[in-house]
């Protein structure tokens, strides 16, 4: 019993993690150089650090999200690669295989885009 069913798991899940760290990069990314561009009142770096760091959460969670689907599509692991067979079943195990791939590169990727919140404590003048 999941909560997930199993139609979910189609072409378009291949592309569910990268997507989630393209968002997570423009959100970031353009999130900080608005606030540096402009400085709004009622806002600061702290405030902001810690809303991007609420979008990172979310996007790791959506990430890990469609890992753990990836990984059930892959069969749990319990087929080895290469899945190079004509047939259904190993064109299934491949696309399962790659979007696991996949998920950990964009989790690897929004952790990446995520360290500078750590470290730069203001805006450059």
């Amino acid at each position: 019993m999941s909560i997930f069913p199993r139609e979910i798991e189609s072409l378009w899940t291949l592309f569910t993690a990268p997507v989630v760290w393209a968002f997570h990069f423009l959100a970031c990314y353009v999130g900080m150089a608005l606030y540096c561009a402009r400085r709004p009142a009622g806002l600061d770096h702290d405030m902001l650090r810690l809303g991007l760091g609420a979008v990172t959460a979310i996007a790791l969670a959506a990430i890990v999200v469609s890992a753990w689907l990836a990984w059930r599509q892959w069969g749990f692991g319990t087929d080895d690669p290469p899945h190079d067979d004509a047939t259904r079943k190993d064109r299934r195990l491949f696309q399962g295989f790659a979007t696991l791939l996949l998920s950990g590169l964009s989790f690897i990727a929004v952790i990446f885009t995520a360290l500078p919140l750590l470290f730069i404590e203001g805006c450059f003048p």
